[in-house]
């Protein structure tokens, strides 16, 4: 009789504990509401998550069928051009345009070298928190099993999920997975079909905004449903629906991306459209528990929802919002060539460092062969940033920007992609310093190698200068047990370098302060100036 009544008991407990489970449920997905189809909704996401703000380099790469003649990442556009090398080049190693397209170099790009496992690994060993690929690039091909066309790459050329393997690969790394989109350009917009007009280098800017030139007798106007499909000649509102949209949704369903970046161009997108983006892969990644981040470029996207990404350039002060620079390994160009130049190790290096400092994110683009091999000079470059990461990564991983950026006589130029070539002139040394900041702890890191037993001077930490009192506790060198001679002035921060030189690309200095959240009574202890320490 007792058990039964125990038994009575516990149901009863048991089923007030389900009923209250399903009601707080219940109130809990009342409270969490879809994104909907406008920006007042989807500009709630929060934009920048902490992750992203912790993770700070990134690695993608510009590969696929135009990597194969090693000529150009714009061949596909301007080898049906007259005038343009790209064109010329095509007609004298593949014939005629008209009878060789785009489409059957498809064949020739085979990645029979391609493997995931060491993409990712050699990813992981630069440094980079999160990886992935150009997911298409303006030429119509998907680096992915897709259904929704069939110029992709598991149906042609390689005929592998590209994009599938790599981002298990990735993830099996701990690293997080980004695809990017940039087949904004890929329909032809071309008012009454004018080809006698654009029919030479000419009138190259005024057909801008469609990649594949309408040419008739070439196949960018050819009536074959199957290559209308790669050369984007067919009708617009098919194309947003099945291709532009339909190949992000696709891509998010498939791989989940942690993060989807946009080459920009999206101001030609209908905006119903790009809400409907939006809005599809944020109700997606909430329903998986997913933090993302959208990027774009071009202004062509709330910043409220999104970070802004600059080509080949970056800021040159500090900005309160999170930000991103996708800057190329590749001097000029950003797929293989076969006389590819490529940036050195200390630029590319002290890009990262300058980027972080101003609250930004390196996304960094590297360039393979068509066979699916990484060069030796660009890996190289990669676990150069690595091995220094490894080592000073302290300063750069989950840091967040100090009041002030840097000091220094080097200053990069103002603008953006307009102003790449300048930005390639842009060389550091050891008198540029750059700050990051994390909890009691400050990093300056010196652009270049200092000399044994060199006086550094931090005129940031100097009284005027500082926002707040900062009292040092100590100084040290990141890869030196050398205790270090330093003083607090007026002037700033006065340090002695190691007796022994200290060798690398950059420097970083390690300075402890007095951390926000302790308790500190300047009444009681007053910050003391030309106090010098012995470490």
């Amino acid at each position: 009789m007792l058990i039964s009544k125990y038994s009575i008991s516990l149901r009863k407990g048991i089923s007030v504990f389900i009923t209250a489970v399903i009601l707080t449920t219940g109130v809990y997905a009342q409270k969490v509401k879809p994104y909907e189809e406008n920006w007042e909704s989807i500009n709630k996401h929060q934009e920048a998550p902490e992750w992203f703000n912790d993770a700070k380099f990134g690695i993608y790469f510009h590969w696929g069928v135009y990597s194969v003649p090693g000529f150009s990442t714009w061949y596909p556009r301007n080898m049906f051009i007259p005038g343009m090398a790209e064109y010329n080049f095509h007609k004298e190693k593949y014939g005629d345009p008209a009878k060789f397209g785009y489409h059957d170099l498809v064949p020739l790009f085979k990645a029979e070298n391609f493997n995931a496992q060491e993409w990712a690994q050699l990813f992981k060993d630069a440094g980079a928190q999160f990886a992935g690929p150009v997911a298409e690039h303006h030429d119509g091909f998907a680096m992915w099993d897709s259904k929704l066309t069939p110029w992709n790459a598991k149906d042609m050329g390689p005929k592998k999920d590209i994009t599938g393997e790599l981002e298990k690969a990735i993830r099996k790394l701990d690293m997080k997975f980004i695809t990017t989109f940039h087949h904004e350009r890929q329909l032809q917009r071309y008012v009454d079909k004018p080809n006698e007009e654009f029919s030479n280098k000419k009138n190259y800017e005024k057909f801008w905004e469609s990649h594949f030139p309408f040419f008739k007798g070439m196949p960018t106007t050819s009536t074959d449903p199957k290559l209308r499909l790669l050369y984007g000649n067919i009708p617009e509102k098919e194309w947003l629906e099945n291709q532009w949209f339909g190949k992000i949704k696709e891509v998010v369903d498939k791989y989940n991306p942690d993060i989807l970046w946009f080459d920009g161009w999206l101001h030609m997108i209908p905006e119903a459209y790009r809400l409907k983006m939006a809005a599809y892969y944020l109700n997606h990644a909430k329903k998986k528990n997913q933090e993302v981040v959208i990027v774009r470029k071009q202004r062509d996207l709330p910043l409220e929802m999104s970070v802004d990404d600059l080509e080949k350039s970056r800021k040159n002060r500090l900005e309160a919002k999170t930000w991103m620079t996708d800057e190329t390994i590749g001097i000029k160009d950003w797929s293989y060539t076969t006389n590819l130049q490529i940036k050195s190790l200390p630029d590319i290096l002290h890009i990262l460092i300058d980027v972080v400092s101003k609250n930004g994110v390196l996304l960094l683009n590297i360039a393979p062969t068509p066979s699916g091999d990484i060069p030796e000079n660009q890996r190289e470059v990669l676990l150069g940033v690595g091995k220094w990461l490894k080592t000073n990564g302290e300063a750069i991983y989950n840091t967040r920007p100090w009041y002030t950026y840097g000091e220094g006589p080097t200053k990069e130029p103002e603008g953006h992609f307009e102003n790449r070539e300048a930005f390639l002139k842009v060389k550091y040394s050891a008198k540029d310093v750059r700050y990051t900041t994390k909890t009691g702890v400050i990093y300056a890191t010196l652009l270049g190698e200092l000399g044994a037993g060199q006086e550094v001077i931090l005129k940031s930490f100097a009284k005027d200068q500082l926002p707040k009192i900062e009292r040092v506790r100590n100084v040290s060198f990141i890869g030196s047990d050398e205790k270090i001679k330093w003083t607090q002035t007026e002037k700033g921060l006065v340090i002695q370098a190691p007796a022994e030189a200290i060798k690398g690309l950059a420097t970083t200095i390690k300075i402890q302060v007095q951390a926000m959240d302790e308790p500190y009574n300047i009444m009681k202890e007053p910050n003391k100036t030309a106090k010098e320490n012995e470490g």
